[in-house]
């Protein structure tokens, strides 16, 4: 059977529906979308949350070992980052949209920040580490987006 016989045959087959792009493929993913229920935390919300806690107890280990960027503005460098991460998984834990697009800004910005950390490594187990944890931190970033979807919905009546 030719290319065209084929093309004819799955064209006509009644089961085979074309694939939806665009808006009509947005819209199609609205529909599917459900509000959170009250107290609802997705998965990937709790992960989020405790990768902000754990990023902010970093910080502060980071700072009490003496391996801050600059020295002479440690304590505030400190003190801002924490406090960003702590308002995030506060948020993000009593599921606001305000949260979970700050932690969204924040992974964006670490994701760029080792990505261009990869330009300065030197070992090869090193970069693997790196890209890892990229992967893993865009993995995040991308179920949260589908969370903000839900946590932006109105009530359906």
């Amino acid at each position: 059977m030719g290319r065209r016989a084929r093309q004819r045959a799955a064209d006509s087959t009644p089961t085979a529906q074309p694939r939806l792009r665009g808006e009509a493929a947005n819209e199609v993913t609205r529909a599917e979308l459900q509000p959170l229920a009250p107290g609802e935390r997705p998965t990937a919300l709790v992960v989020a949350t405790a990768v902000a806690l754990l990023m902010a107890a970093g910080n502060l280990i980071a700072a009490v070992a003496g391996a801050t960027p600059d020295s002479r503005n440690a304590a505030q460098y400190t003190v801002v980052t924490t406090a960003l991460l702590l308002g995030a998984a506060i948020g993000m834990w009593q599921a606001r949209y305000w949260g979970v697009l700050g932690f969204e800004a924040i992974l964006g910005f670490q994701i760029i920040v080792l990505a261009l950390a990869l330009i300065r490594v030197e070992k090869w187990w090193v970069a693997l580490i790196v890209i890892g944890v990229i992967a893993l931190l865009g993995w995040l970033f991308w179920k949260l987006v589908r969370v903000m979807a839900r946590l932006q919905m109105p009530e359906r009546r």
